[in-house]
Formats: C-alpha cells, sequence, structure tokens
C-alpha cells in the first residue's frame, strides 16, 4: 500500500513538472488563454462540488457566484487602482456573504425549489449589474481590468498569467482534497446520504448547509476575480443561463463529489468546442449530442471510467495470482 502510494505521489509530481512546460511547448496566445481559463473553472467547479456533489443541494446560481466574484474584483480595481491580488482577497469576504445569503433558503426549501431560488439568483445578480450603470457601467461592461504585477513586474503574457493561475488552482486542489476527505466532508456527505438521521450523529444540519455554501461562494467568487482579471473585459452577458450551463456540464461530465472529477469536466468543456470550431455552425450541436450521449451512458462521469479499468485491472491480477 505504502509502495502505491509512493508511486502515485511520484505521478502526480511528474505531471505537474509536465504542466508547467505548457507556456514553453504552446506558443499560440489563445490556445495558452483557453489553459488559463480551464484553471479558473477548476476552481470554480471544486466549489460547486462542495454544494451539489458531496452535499447533494442544488445551486442554480453559481453564475451570479461568478459575476459577483468577477464585479467585486474589477470595481476595485479599477475604482481604486488597488493591486488585482487585493482584488481576489475581496473576493473571499463577499463569497462568506453571498453563502451564508444562499445557504438560508437550504434550510427551507429542497430539489426543484432550491433550484429555482438559487436560480433566481443568478438572474438578479446579471440584471443588477445591467441596470447599475454608475457602477458597473451597465451591457457595454467594464474594460481595461488591470493585469496581476508581481514586485512591480506586470503579468501581460498569458504564459506568464499561467504560471500564477497554475499555483493558486494546486492550491485549490490540494484545499480540496483535504476538505473532501476530512470531517467537513464527511459531514457534507453523512447530510446528502441520510439527512435525516444526521442529527443523532450530533452533525448541526443548519451550520453544515451553510459551510457548504459558503466553500463554493468563496471558490465560485475568486475563480470569478480570477476570471476578470484574465479576460480584461466583464459584462452582464457574459454571465447567463448558459453559463450556468456550462458550470454543470463540467460538474456532470467530470464525476460529481469528485476532486479530479472537477479538472476533467473543466478541460473537456473548454477544448472539445475548440477542437469542433471546423464545423462551423454545427459545432455546438455535435459537441451537445455527445455530451448528452456521454451523460447517458456513463452517468458517473469520465472518472468512473477510470474506476472501472482500475477495477478490471486488479481483478485480472487477483486472478492470475490465484492461478
Amino acid at each position: 500500500m505504502r509502495k502505491t502510494s509512493k508511486k502515485s505521489m511520484l505521478l502526480y509530481i511528474l505531471l505537474i513538472v509536465a504542466l508547467l512546460f505548457i507556456p514553453v511547448v504552446i506558443k499560440n496566445r489563445y490556445m495558452i488563454t483557453l489553459v488559463d481559463e480551464i484553471l479558473v473553472f477548476i476552481i470554480a467547479i471544486l466549489g460547486l462540488n462542495y454544494i451539489t456533489g458531496l452535499t447533494g443541494e442544488s445551486n442554480m446560481g453559481m453564475a451570479g457566484i461568478f459575476s459577483l466574484g468577477a464585479y467585486t474584483s474589477a470595481i476595485l480595481t479599477l475604482r481604486t487602482g488597488v493591486s488585482p491580488f487585493v482584488g481576489i482577497l475581496a473576493a473571499i469576504p463577499m463569497g462568506i456573504f453571498i453563502g451564508n445569503l444562499l445557504g438560508r433558503p437550504s434550510l427551507r426549501v429542497k430539489g426543484i425549489y432550491l433550484a429555482l431560488s438559487t436560480m433566481m439568483f443568478g438572474e438578479i445578480v446579471r440584471l443588477l449589474a445591467n441596470n447599475m450603470v454608475g457602477l458597473t457601467n451597465g451591457s457595454t461592461g467594464l474594460r481595461n481590468i488591470p493585469h496581476f504585477s508581481v514586485f512591480g513586474y506586470t503579468l501581460t503574457n498569458e504564459g506568464q498569467v499561467f504560471y500564477l493561475y497554475f499555483a493558486i488552482c494546486l492550491f485549490a486542489i490540494f484545499l480540496s482534497n483535504i476538505i473532501f476527505s476530512g470531517r467537513w466532508g464527511r459531514a457534507f456527505k453523512a447530510i446528502r446520504d441520510n439527512e435525516d438521521g444526521v442529527p443523532s450523529c450530533g452533525i448541526d444540519i443548519a451550520k453544515t448547509k451553510i459551510t457548504a455554501f459558503t466553500l463554493c461562494a468563496v471558490f465560485g467568487s475568486v475563480a470569478g476575480a480570477m476570471f476578470a482579471h484574465l479576460m480584461g473585459y466583464i459584462s452582464p452577458d457574459m454571465f447567463d443561463f448558459d453559463f450556468m450551463v456550462k458550470f454543470f456540464m463540467m460538474l456532470m461530465l467530470g464525476g460529481i463529489g469528485t476532486v479530479s472529477g472537477s479538472v476533467f469536466g473543466a478541460v473537456i468543456v473548454v477544448i472539445v468546442p475548440e477542437a469542433l470550431r471546423f464545423l462551423g455552425d454545427y459545432y455546438w450541436l455535435v459537441f451537445s449530442t455527445g455530451m448528452l450521449l456521454f451523460i447517458i451512458f456513463v452517468p458517473n462521469g469520465i472518472v468512473s471510467l477510470k474506476d472501472r479499468v482500475i477495477g478490471k485491472i486488479v481483478k485480472r491480477n487477483n486472478s492470475c495470482g490465484g492461478q
């Protein structure tokens, strides 16, 4: 078991080292931007997994959470001239506020009613961003959102931004692994699997649900802030219903309730449509049809395929050992 653990750790280290060469190998600026987007979306899906994957609650307001993080950092940096790092830090208390705000309805409503209430939250945020022209510049959006700077050096190149975002994403994955397998993660899963029996285990349902929503919102807000500084421009139309659907596609395709699923889901939903661009106007139809079939035949996501392969290998080794 210890040998397997060491091999897995070595494999992860080699993978991380290999990923560090992405900006060196890929020279196309657009492709590097897509990779940066993937890193941002991984963080957002990790957050969504806390509430939808682990706790089993419906949260269709992720686009609203993401946009509030984006606008918080963008407005703060544009209006006050503070560093984008301060803008990202400001997205954390915003996420805590949103998490507590959205977590309250989950104590009273469930299922489709909670899904609708969180969806309405996302739509309200979009409409406010569209109409608060003095603050958000309305439908025109916010332009020239400043880039990150480290020790006075501005990161204007997509490859330079990659290393910063890669470091933040690695930290988010590391933190999520701890939470998923820790006390909070076990409490979230207990509520998902048997909410009625949870109080007998000494778990405070209200506090645990609000904690899950808060983690979801903090991750989503930070991801939104990173997105704003990556794009350099945001507008309300960017965070519409389709944007919310994209988050759920990432969650379902990768594998609900898993850290690795968040990574796979983000990669698939960003890269595959780009690979199908040669189909012209039909690329999104082909992608959507393919994803629908994938979800039907592989309902537990791409992570389940990995588990199946590993299971077959173990079974084959056991049968060979028995002979």
